[in-house]
């Protein structure tokens, strides 16, 4: 093993984006440490990508669980934090408890990710957060989601002034419609996906090697002074708007006429 290896901590790297990345780091010579909640996933992905990704299991609204992450993780050069969960509803009928589970995962999460890798990754080291379109465009039935995503923009905007004096950077990228296990379930509604398309002027989904390109970027010697930054990568959605969620469901509710 080459002690010169970067490191780096995917979170959430078992799948989608964050599987992506975990490739992509590896493409560029890291050493990976791959943690996710599901550790079954976890391990079947390692197994197929080598002796440079190690697993951990992490419930990043853990505290305990995120702080060990890091604990066996220091000094890594790259954390990435891909984890995520929607659990929708229009507000007035959003129970109290799915609430605080989407926050508790996309927000507080987010807090404590940066709250123990600040403390353990090298100076100089480059964190990014994905965030969401939904950060800033919102959408019916997403009102967890979208409040926890806008907390991570500015959640980030303070890690960055906070952790600015070790060189550490922290920026966010905010993805549209990827193609991936979070967002399959919109292809079972009808029309939601070609509405969101239709608001997209690229005129197509993300693929999650493309965020994977954007997180190498933000992590790369060519972004060194870059901080407290959000990309948006959407192929133009924020330009437009959000589909309407709780109508398309409505919509399939209804028996024929």
């Amino acid at each position: 093993m080459s002690t010169d290896e970067p490191t780096a901590v995917v979170i959430g790297g078992a799948s989608g984006i964050g599987l992506a990345t975990v490739r992509a780091l590896l493409g560029e010579g890291y050493r990976v440490t791959l943690a996710d909640v599901n550790t079954e996933a976890a391990q079947r992905v390692a197994g197929e990508l080598g002796d440079r990704v190690t697993t951990v299991t992490v419930d990043v609204a853990d505290e305990a669980s995120v702080a060990a992450c890091f604990e066996a993780a220091a000094g890594a050069r790259t954390v990435v934090n891909c984890a995520g969960l929607s659990m929708p509803g229009v507000i007035v009928d959003l129970e109290l408890s799915n609430w605080r589970t989407t926050v508790d995962v996309c927000l507080t999460g987010t807090f404590l990710v940066l709250k123990h890798a600040g403390r353990h990754v090298a100076d100089g080291a480059s964190i990014v957060c994905i965030a969401s379109l939904n950060a800033r465009q919102p959408g019916t039935g997403m009102a967890g989601y979208c409040a926890a995503k806008a907390g991570v923009v500015m959640l980030v905007e303070v890690a960055a002034l906070e952790m600015a004096e070790r060189g550490i950077r922290v920026n966010a990228i905010s993805p549209g419609l990827v193609d991936t296990p979070l967002v399959a379930g919109m292809s079972l509604v009808p029309g939601l996906t070609e509405e969101y398309l239709e608001n997209t002027p690229l005129g197509r989904s993300g693929r999650p090697e493309e965020i994977a390109a954007a997180v190498l970027y933000l992590s790369s010697p060519q972004a060194t002074w870059m901080t407290g930054s959000t990309l948006d990568l959407n192929g133009g959605a924020h330009l437009r708007r959000y589909p309407d969620v709780v109508a398309r469901v409505r919509e399939m509710a209804q028996p024929d006429t």
